[in-house]
């Protein structure tokens, strides 16, 4: 397995695990809205999990984008519900990156 996809596998499973803490402060801070979907956890960086749950993992990340744009927020969020939602679409685009670069290198590897 290309060293490239064992970095990014490994940097998506660590942002993963900031997802579900910013997902836990937005749904506990944003008691009115329904809470962000859940991502797959990874179990490791590796070719099996790259084969068997990457799929739905990417699915899930697909899943908490669109959350993130349908999410109508109310204009008084709280300076609290506000920084919960900033950190949440942080970690979501840096996880979007990490699904992008993932892609990018299987697309190489194939070649």
């Amino acid at each position: 397995m290309d060293v490239r996809l064992v970095q990014l596998l490994g940097s998506f499973i660590a942002a993963r695990s900031e997802y579900v803490l910013a997902r836990l402060e937005f749904a506990a801070l944003h008691p009115g809205l329904a809470a962000p979907p859940t991502i797959d956890r990874l179990p490791d960086a590796s070719e099996r999990t790259l084969r068997e749950r990457w799929p739905f993992a990417a699915s899930d990340l697909a899943a908490a984008r669109l959350y993130l744009g349908e999410r109508n927020l109310p204009c008084d969020e709280s300076a609290p519900q506000r920084a919960a939602r900033e950190r949440l679409e942080h970690v979501v685009r840096e996880l979007d990156g990490y699904a992008r670069a993932i892609l990018w290198v299987q697309t190489i590897e194939e070649r």
